[in-house]
């Protein structure tokens, strides 16, 4: 069995029983829902403890169990073609470049974390039309200057 095929099991199952992704993140438990419905969707792992669970849940055999918890191949071809996909990607191309410049403004060179990071996602009720709130936490990483001389930094935190 492949992850693919996996991931179709798993909806094929979530479909036939009717449950949300909402209550399958809060029967399996112990991280953000976020990265629960990864794993289930062949994105993320999810560690063995949790996959047990997520197993039992789906009815999945041994080796099926096994595979939530192993590191995926991650990604998509891009640019997505999926419409909601490609809005992700579309606010990346249009805002990254403000972001980035203010990321450095305010840190210095480097980098924000998709490894060390938090992600939230919340509806807000709104007149016009429901909103979607996604909160992205990651941690700012310094590029490193390697081979650096005495009186040079060793990274790219900012410099006051």
């Amino acid at each position: 069995m492949t992850r693919e095929q996996l991931v179709e099991k798993i909806l094929d199952i979530k479909r036939d029983r009717r449950w949300s992704w909402k209550e399958v993140a809060q029967q399996i438990g112990g991280m953000s829902p976020i990265l629960v419905v990864g794993a289930l969707l062949g994105q993320m792992r999810l560690p063995k403890a949790l996959a047990a669970k997520a197993g039992e849940l789906f009815g999945l055999s041994d080796v099926e169990t096994l595979m939530l918890s192993e590191v995926p191949t991650r990604g998509t071809a891009m640019p997505p073609t999926d419409p909601l996909l490609y809005r992700f990607f579309e606010m990346v191309m249009i805002n990254g470049p403000a972001l980035k410049a203010l990321i450095e403004e305010e840190f210095g060179d480097g980098i924000m974390s998709a490894i060390d990071f938090d992600m939230t996602l919340d509806r807000l009720a709104h007149p016009k039309g429901d909103r979607v709130k996604i909160v992205l936490s990651g941690k700012f990483l310094p590029y490193r200057y390697y081979g650096n001389e005495p009186g040079v930094p060793e990274g790219g935190l900012k410099e006051d």
